[in-house]
């Protein structure tokens, strides 16, 4: 086990704070708040994609008055590759850049370089990748990563971690586990020496891995939980293993993490998989679902998922979602969106992604509603029934 660690050079006034506010009776579901420089985020809280400093195809002022998000999310991996650091540091980093004055966090670009699998090389220094764009050659290491995250001023930063793929034998989920711990270490000395740059605090969260061995997810949680950071991750999940076993890995980490520090399952998923992990005592989530979905035609609703190129819609005249999350859902009617996506029209992708992400959030945000009343357990489980719907 490590020593205990001294988390740095923010003075105490300053740093992150999370209020546990209730805990629900039935289940692990956590009501809370998270408060940083940019504003108070109410968990459990669900952080739309914004990859390359934009929410696909959406408007930042659409994300915020209709999404209304208190967080989103950036990728060091790709804004390191494009704009590139010294553009963001002009700009006065990510959030003046994309004129965006609420949190955001950002990945560190291990599952990036993971998903590059044949054009990269992981070693003990740290990882050599070819670039998507051009084909140029870089390094990841913990340390340049903690740099550049410095640099992007995300308000969460991640540390740098393998992530293993699935299915995964033991012997390499357990090596790559000890190396995403001896990274960890990494990432904390050289944090220490590197100040803030924009006159905000950074809060840093590292990340449980282990694949699905609930052994090695032990280990990784209690070496995680020992590091004494201010809030902690899951990641290597959601990966192609299936829910139950997900849900089986979530179950162990969290019984294991701090319950007065937020955690972050990164990810992850269906509208299901987030009221079921809510229910094991997760706290944020992050998936490129609700947008990636979208722009395929696939709508998530309460009562299930409509897939809305299918010929059933093309003269159903009834709002998109009556629920009406967002403008565009009573704005539109179902026969008009799908006549978008026939026609491949961009609009239908802007549309359905409004949509999904509206719903999304109105998701979590009345998860935490029911949680507060003391019937999460009930609702949760009328919820998953009725979402499992295709309409």
């Amino acid at each position: 086990m490590p020593p205990f660690r001294k988390f740095w050079n923010c003075d105490k006034k300053n740093r992150m704070k999370f209020d546990l506010l209730h805990t629900d009776p039935a289940t692990k579901a956590r009501a809370g708040k998270i408060t940083t420089d940019h504003g108070v985020i109410e968990t459990p809280i669900f952080m739309p994609v914004g990859t390359v400093a934009s929410v696909k195809g959406v408007h930042q002022r659409e994300l915020k008055e209709e999404i209304n998000p208190d967080i989103i999310l950036g990728n060091t991996y790709h804004l390191y590759l494009r704009p590139q650091t010294q553009i963001l540091e002009k700009a006065g980093g990510l959030h003046k850049f994309m004129n965006w004055d609420r949190n955001i966090l950002t990945d560190s670009g291990g599952y990036q370089v993971y998903s590059l699998s044949s054009n990269r090389k992981i070693k003990e220094e740290g990882v050599k990748f070819k670039s998507h764009i051009d084909g140029s050659y870089h390094v990841f290491t913990p340390e340049n990563v903690m740099e550049i995250q410095r640099t992007i001023g995300a308000d969460i930063i991640m540390a740098f971690d393998e992530c293993t793929p699935y299915p995964c034998d033991y012997r390499y989920a357990q090596r790559s586990m000890h190396m995403t711990h001896r990274w960890l270490d990494r990432c904390i000395n050289h944090l220490e020496k590197v100040p803030y740059k924009y006159g905000y605090e950074q809060t840093f969260f590292p990340i449980v891995q282990g694949s699905t061995y609930k052994d090695l997810r032990q280990q990784s949680a209690e070496y995680i939980a020992n590091a004494g950071a201010q809030g902690n991750a899951i990641g290597g999940l959601s990966v192609g293993e299936p829910a139950e076993e997900m849900y089986a890995m979530t179950e162990v980490v969290t019984a294991i993490l701090p319950e007065d520090k937020p955690r972050y399952l990164m990810g992850v998923g269906t509208p299901i998989n987030i009221l079921e992990n809510i229910a094991l005592g997760i706290d944020m989530f992050d998936c490129v679902m609700p947008t990636r979905n979208a722009r395929n035609g696939m709508l998530f609703t309460a009562y299930g998922t409509i897939n809305i190129k299918n010929k059933k819609w093309e003269d159903d005249f009834s709002p998109i979602d009556e629920m009406g999350h967002t403008f565009v859902d009573t704005e539109y009617t179902k026969a008009y969106l799908r006549h978008l996506f026939a026609a491949n029209e961009y609009l239908g992708k802007q549309i359905a992604t409004i949509h999904n992400l509206g719903f999304y959030m109105w998701l979590v945000r009345e998860a935490r509603k029911h949680i507060l009343a003391g019937d999460f357990r009930q609702w949760k489980e009328m919820m998953v029934k009725q979402m499992d719907n295709r309409l």
